[in-house]
């Protein structure tokens, strides 16, 4: 990069930094005192009244703190926790009274849908005792739970993870009370007596604003949640942790093809039956081993469409499946080396997780047989290559803890059959130096033999590279401000083929600002308006793009979030022209009342590059978001998002999704779900510089599926699926139907 960008980036960052210069940290607040279970030899029935006998015994949590909006003032309402154990299970009672009943949020969900948009009870528990990730587990007034992984070390609260735990709620008079019974094999804890575990309760309660009360204070500015927890001492005569889980499924499919080609009528395929066993063994409190034989990777609910039309790079979508995600928190790195989606088909998997002192670790292998893309990844734009071939995928990575800093290294390679392979390798670290300060970087080095497979794509051509890849940045938080610098250098070369790196042959320095505004007696309660800038060159030092940023974000009542931005001067390089835009972009979420707990939109618009044909248009794009509950037993989605482009002579093409996700609960286990999803393009291909644009283009995709579910892995799902493409003459035709039949239990010991 020429040292007179560098040189004027640097100057603004200098200044910007300079002239809120504050305190370097906010003063201390006490940690909570330790709390002393007892353990109880009374009953308690697991039905969220907590007169039972057991709970007369329990250790009492009852000072809590209003840490948003407010700055760990005392809350609104009373909030009681309490806990006890017994010889097989742990006990948390909540108690969370309301002046007003009739307002409780208390929606029957989906398991993990029990979000922020509705009354809720959270506990931390941190039964490694070292104050850096705990097991989060939810439960709202219906008795239904919501678990996940708490990191904190980057903040990250990952729901993928998966715990057998028991909860039951009920509303009454003067609020509601629920009760947790948390079985001790669940849990990880090593085998000495007594133990010191750590704990932290959290009550959403959304009323006019969105009030959130912790057992312990949270600073502003701080960049820590667990490591503010209770200790739980002197826990005695536990049972010895482990826990062994085989869950065996089966499956029956049926579909139905166009046999005789499109529009041509359904023929129904031969049944298709299947079977498969996962199994975790948690031999002890710092170990976990997972098999699985020949998974079920079948998705329940489609994929929310996203638009691919005009993009440079591949549109990136969420991992869904649980083989994958079970102690994924580990790969949550500056830059994402691994991409699970990648591995399309895989048939058998290990996985092996724990930690070794300070050490912890993940290592995984699969074989997939193949059939999904490649992302083959450039300087200005990435493509695809198919792997229609077999391949051996395995990932490692390690983390050890330095108090709350840490050091790492990732290892991941992908064997293809037939020659050919793509291995990843380096270290990062993260060193927090303060409680608002965050120095993260990442170093990898790639080496790669493509298969030699020109038949199925160019990229294919057997040819061998080794290249690199480097990121850092340092996040700063204070009360008053924060700010931020960031560098990525990525070699020509470099590839992650399990990974989702889509960019490579560049370097790009980051920078951003942004003041800290906490309003009282507003219904705005923070404000914080920001500036940032970026620059990215290529390896011959031409420019990519220019960002300059200005813009202001902000929360309030009823869960206002929002962000508005300007980007007055972007430039973006599409082939040997560097061409500019001016944008204008907003986001707007709120959750305004129990039967519309949130509704959002999204939109820009301006100056709008299309990158097919190398100009400069106008265009925008909108997305609106809503969820409706007209009974508490009804969950209503509602997604439309409209995006086009003109150009001089017209327009160049309009693209819709158009998502409909309609589910009703029976209980909190049992709910059937409907979704329609119809996705079109309208294009003119006379304004395109290429031919084989079609005019219309799109497809519809509808599902019904009827779920019940003692736990999350004794599970009976049917399901029922009709899909359909649009063709050029802008008519639907059916494409294929199909037939879903699963049912998985899970035997415990």
């Amino acid at each position: 990069m020429p040292r007179r960008s560098l040189f004027a980036l640097a100057v603004l960052f200098c200044a910007l930094s300079l002239s809120a210069q504050s305190p370097t940290e906010p003063p201390p607040l006490d940690l909570p005192a330790p709390i002393q279970p007892q353990k109880t030899t009374a009953t308690i029935t697991l039905d969220g009244d907590l007169s039972d006998e057991g709970w007369k015994g329990a250790a009492v949590i009852d000072r809590f703190y209003e840490t948003s909006p407010g700055d760990n003032t005392p809350p609104k309402v009373n909030t009681t926790a309490y806990v006890t154990y017994d010889d097989t299970y742990f006990y948390i009672g909540v108690r969370a009274d309301d002046p007003e009943p009739s307002r409780i949020r208390a929606p029957y969900v989906d398991r993990d849908a029990v979000i922020g948009t509705d009354d809720n009870i959270a506990v931390f528990l941190d039964t490694r005792n070292d104050k850096r990730s705990a097991v989060e587990l939810r439960v709202n007034p219906r008795g239904v739970q919501g678990d996940a992984i708490f990191n904190d070390a980057n903040g990250s609260e990952d729901f993928a993870p998966d715990f057998f735990y028991d909860t039951a709620a009920r509303i009454d008079e003067r609020g509601w009370s629920a009760e947790f019974r948390v079985p001790f094999s669940s849990l990880r804890y090593n085998d000495s007596s007594p133990q010191t575990w750590n704990i932290l309760v959290w009550r959403n309660y959304p009323r006019d604003f969105r009030y959130a009360f912790h057992s312990a204070p949270i600073p502003r500015g701080g960049n820590c949640l667990v490591c503010r927890a209770h200790p739980l001492v002197n826990l005695t005569d536990l049972p010895r942790a482990g826990h062994l889980v085989a869950a065996p499924y089966i499956t029956a499919q049926q579909h139905a093809t166009p046999r005789a080609g499109l529009g041509t009528p359904l023929e129904n395929d031969d049944a298709d039956f299947d079977a498969g066993l996962d199994v975790k063994w948690t031999p002890n409190a710092d170990h976990a081993v997972d098999l699985t034989l020949n998974p079920d990777f079948s998705q329940v609910e489609a994929d929310t469409a996203q638009v691919t039309v005009n993009r440079r790079f591949a549109v990136f979508f969420p991992e869904k499946r649980p083989f994958f995600l079970e102690g994924f928190d580990l790969f949550d790195t500056p830059m994402q080396v691994l991409y699970t989606r990648t591995i399309t088909d895989p048939q058998w998997g290990a996985r092996g997780t724990g930690k070794i002192g300070g050490t912890a670790y993940t290592a995984l292998v699969t074989q997939d047989e193949g059939g999904g893309l490649t992302i083959i990844p450039g300087p200005l734009g990435s493509n695809f290559a198919p792997q229609d071939f077999k391949s051996t995928n395995a990932l490692a990575r390690v983390r050890h803890d330095l108090g709350r800093s840490f050091i790492g290294g990732t290892f991941t390679t992908r064997e293809y059959e037939g020659g050919g392979h793509n291995r990843v390798i380096g270290p990062d670290f993260q060193w927090r130096p303060t409680g608002g300060d965050a120095i993260t970087a990442q170093f990898l080095y790639s080496d790669t033999q493509n298969p030699d497979r020109p038949d199925l794509s160019p990229a294919w051509n057997g040819e061998s590279s080794s290249s690199h890849a480097f990121s850092a940045n340092w996040r700063h938080t204070r009360r008053t401000h924060d700010w931020f610098a960031g560098i990525i250098d990525i070699g020509r070369d470099f590839r992650a083929d399990l990974g989702f790196i889509p960019q490579v042959g560049y370097r790009e320095v980051e920078l951003g600002y942004g003041r800290r505004y906490y309003p009282e007696n507003s219904r705005l309660r923070f404000v914080r308006p920001s500036i940032a800038v970026s620059q990215a060159q290529d390896l011959d030092d031409d420019t990519i793009s220019r960002v300059v940023s200005v813009g202001i974000e902000g929360q309030g009542a009823k869960n206002l979030n929002f962000f508005i931005a300007t980007r007055p001067s972007e430039q973006i390089r599409v082939g040997n022209e560097l061409l500019s835009q001016t944008t204008f972009q907003a986001f707007v979420q709120i959750d305004p009342h129990r039967r519309l707990p949130r509704i959002s939109l999204d939109t820009r618009y301006g100056d709008s590059i299309d990158y097919d044909n190398g100009r400069v248009g106008e265009g925008g794009y909108v997305s609106a978001n809503a969820t409706m509950r007209p009974h508490d037993r009804l969950d209503l989605q509602l997604t439309l998002l409209r995006e086009w482009l003109d150009v001089d002579d017209g327009r160049l093409y309009t693209a819709n999704v158009q998502r409909l996700r309609a589910q009703y609960s029976f209980s909190h286990r049992s709910l059937i779900r409907l979704i329609g999803q119809y996705v079109t393009t309208e294009a003119d291909p006379s304004l395109y510089t290429f031919p084989g644009v079609p005019r219309h283009s799109g497809n519809f995709l509808g599902s019904v599926l009827y779920s019940y579910k003692i736990n999350w892995q004794t599970v009976l799902f049917v399901g029922y699926g009709d899909d359909r493409l649009l063709t050029p003459a802008n008519s639907l035709v059916e494409s294929n139907r199909s037939l879903f039949f699963k049912v998985s239990y899970a035997y415990q010991r």
